[in-house]
């Protein structure tokens, strides 16, 4: 036996529903006997009246009755209610098993029945619908562990990004905009909700290697040599090596490591080509480029909005992913894009 059927009996609600006072009689002594809280109807509407008033777990319902029949109560209680429904008739000929199931009944017996028969189905049904309920109670709390979860990686997301920027002041905000920019291309691109949110949390951080990088080489107001170049462009590896051993839900070290490379495999740290790269990271490129040449740096004033997107234009298909740049071209022109 089931060790949850004998708990709490007196907390499951029944409600028997036959025109037939006797077989109403019968039940509803069954029902009782056996430990369940129960109510009786005449018909459909009366039945409904007790549905207003009270949560009803289980309608045990004859098919033919007066004012309102089992099929039309059946439709309102699998609209309404959060309620079973076991249907008897004695008329079992003029309805077929699969279409009485279709309506939403739980279980469908042919009158005259045993009450251990019912019984024995009802406790079946009352089992079936605890997993259910078991099942939703833990899918929503999943739902509200991972959404924790995501909040908690949120926060510290945000906590590398405010790291970067205090080593690297002229681009405050960088990534921030980075960020909302590539989440943007990705929502524009229909991408899944899990890749545009992985999108938007690489953005928020893709430059964290940098804290490798000596400060003064981050905030030079001057052209970099060959050699800080070179030293520059370690960030990529380096914020993949800080993010790899994190067990994010998307796979943000990934497209840190990724977000300089170009589809011609000009770009670094590996050289990749466009087909051996995510479509995050080829987002992610995108986004960076345009904001990198669109704003203020130590060694150059801003070159404006417009400088950037024909540069993504006259490289696409070379350097940057040709619907990606066409989508962040439509942002700006069709959708009235900023940065903030």
């Amino acid at each position: 036996m089931d060790r949850h059927e004998n708990t709490h009996l007196d907390q499951i609600h029944i409600l028997i529903v036959d025109d037939e006072k006797s077989i109403r009689d019968s039940l509803y002594e069954a029902m009782i006997l056996t430990g369940y809280r129960c109510s009786v109807a005449s018909n459909g509407k009366e039945a409904l009246t007790i549905l207003e008033k009270e949560s009803v777990d289980v309608a045990i319902t004859d098919i033919n009755m007066p004012l309102m029949d089992g099929i039309e109560l059946t439709k309102i209680i699998k609209k309404k209610y959060d309620t079973d429904v076991l249907m008897m008739t004695g008329f079992v000929n003029d309805f077929s098993y699969e279409n009485i199931i279709d309506f939403g009944v739980s279980d469908f017996m042919q009158k005259p029945i045993g009450l251990k028969e019912v019984i024995i189905r009802l406790k079946r049904v009352l089992r079936e619908r605890r997993i259910l309920k078991e099942r939703h109670q833990a899918e929503e709390q999943l739902r509200i562990t991972m959404e924790d979860l995501r909040k908690a990686m949120g926060a510290t997301i945000q906590t590398l990004a405010l790291t970067v920027e205090t080593r690297d002041p002229y681009t405050a905000g960088h990534q921030k905009r980075v960020a909302t920019l590539a989440r943007d291309i990705a929502k524009e691109m229909v991408l899944s909700k899990n890749q545009i949110d992985g999108i938007r949390m690489a953005g928020a951080i893709h430059d964290i290697g940098k804290i490798s990088v000596p400060a003064e080489i981050l905030s030079k107001p001057a052209r970099l040599t060959e050699i800080e170049f070179q030293l520059i462009k370690t960030h990529s590896q380096s914020g993949y090596d800080i993010l790899k051993d994190i067990e994010f839900p998307w796979p943000i070290a990934r497209i840190v490591l990724e977000h300089h490379e170009r589809m011609d495999g000009s770009g670094y740290p590996n050289g990749l080509i466009g087909k051996d790269t995510l479509i995050e990271s080829k987002i992610l490129a995108v986004a960076d480029v345009v904001e990198a040449i669109a704003s203020h740096r130590p060694y150059r004033p801003a070159l404006g909005v417009d400088k950037a997107l024909n540069v993504i234009s006259t490289e696409s298909g070379t350097l940057y992913d040709t619907n990606v740049v066409e989508t962040c071209l439509k942002l700006f022109h069709e959708k009235e894009f900023n940065f903030i």
